[in-house]
């Protein structure tokens, strides 16, 4: 694997409109705890390079707008992003929701000694978010309506996820709604608290909220169902590994992605991103999330999210 480069080669054969030619198969990824780096770490796709004589690049994103317009223009054919950007693509663009890889992940935080003890209290607070087009952009309007707030009774600041924690830290903003790892970054540093979390926001499948998607275009599933299956299942393996072996799973994420050991460890043992083997984007969870961002207006109502449960339930059954 050659890891966050886009070949030249690629792009060449993307234009010319033969994206498969080089049999090299571009996969969005975002510098989180997500399990398709546990999936590389492992060999897992390695052995899928060798079975299927495809060589997998990872093409990396801080958020989900870039790489979904990545993937409009074909520049790569699957992806990992939050569930927000997932369903986002799997509406609009020329491809669909596989599989649901995490669980939970987001959360609302404020400074530890801020006084603010519910989201009542972010009244007229100062409140860091990663943008409209996020998925933590309507768990906050969520948690804001249930508390009898709406967005106008706080002031939004937009941001990077990952600059939420330094923010509260240095007494930027009062409160701050991101997703892990900057989550268990800012708790695990004491700059933060969680003050509400997204299962206790959105719980719509289980117990648990959806954090992040894994989708891909049409025409590659159509052009390689056998890969798209092999990658699946990969994926099933990889949340094995976490669930049997987090110590292992923890020193691949740190060496992967570069987010400290540490950080990785409070995420995994203070269960801010969950994890299961049963990856399946069953229509009922989803119909759940859709009409979540369609009141939050991220969604329109004609907006119709193209879903396949077909690989993760062969690998799930498989497993």
């Amino acid at each position: 694997m050659k890891g966050l480069t886009f070949t030249l080669a690629s792009t060449i054969a993307l234009v010319a409109g033969s994206a498969y030619a080089q049999e090299v198969i571009n996969i969005g990824v975002q510098p989180a705890t997500q399990p398709i780096y546990i999936a590389e770490a492992a060999g897992f796709l390695d052995e899928i390079e060798k079975a299927h004589n495809v060589e997998f690049e990872f093409k990396s994103f801080s958020y989900g707008a870039p790489e979904n317009q990545a993937m409009a223009a074909g520049e790569i054919q699957m992806a990992s992003a939050g569930m927000g950007p997932a369903i986002v693509a799997s509406a609009r663009l020329e491809a669909k929701l596989i599989a649901i890889t995490i669980l939970d992940q987001t959360a609302i935080m404020v400074q530890p000694d801020s006084g603010i003890e519910s989201v009542a209290d972010l009244k007229g607070k100062t409140v860091a978010y990663p943008g409209k087009g996020s998925q933590q952009y309507p768990l906050l309007l969520k948690a804001l309506s249930d508390a009898g707030l709406s967005e106008d009774d706080i002031k939004l600041f937009k941001t990077k996820g990952s600059d939420v924690g330094s923010l509260l830290a240095s007494g930027s903003v009062d409160a701050g709604v991101t997703w892990d790892p900057h989550v268990s970054g800012a708790l695990a540093n004491g700059s933060a608290k969680v003050l509400l979390t997204s299962g206790k926001i959105l719980p719509i499948k289980g117990d648990h909220y959806i954090g992040n998607g894994f989708y891909a275009r049409n025409d590659f599933m159509e052009e390689y169902p056998e890969v798209t299956q092999a990658v699946v299942e990969a994926l099933v393996r990889a949340e094995r590994l976490i669930l049997d072996d987090p110590e292992a799973a923890i020193n691949m994420w740190a060496a992967e992605v570069g987010v400290p050991r540490e950080v990785i460890e409070f995420s995994i043992n203070e269960g801010i991103s969950v994890y299961t083997t049963d990856i399946t984007p069953d229509q009922e969870t989803v119909d759940a999330y859709t009409q979540f961002l369609k009141d939050a207006q991220i969604l329109e109502a004609d907006d119709a999210p193209k879903i396949d449960t077909s690989f993760s339930e062969k690998a799930y059954n498989a497993e």
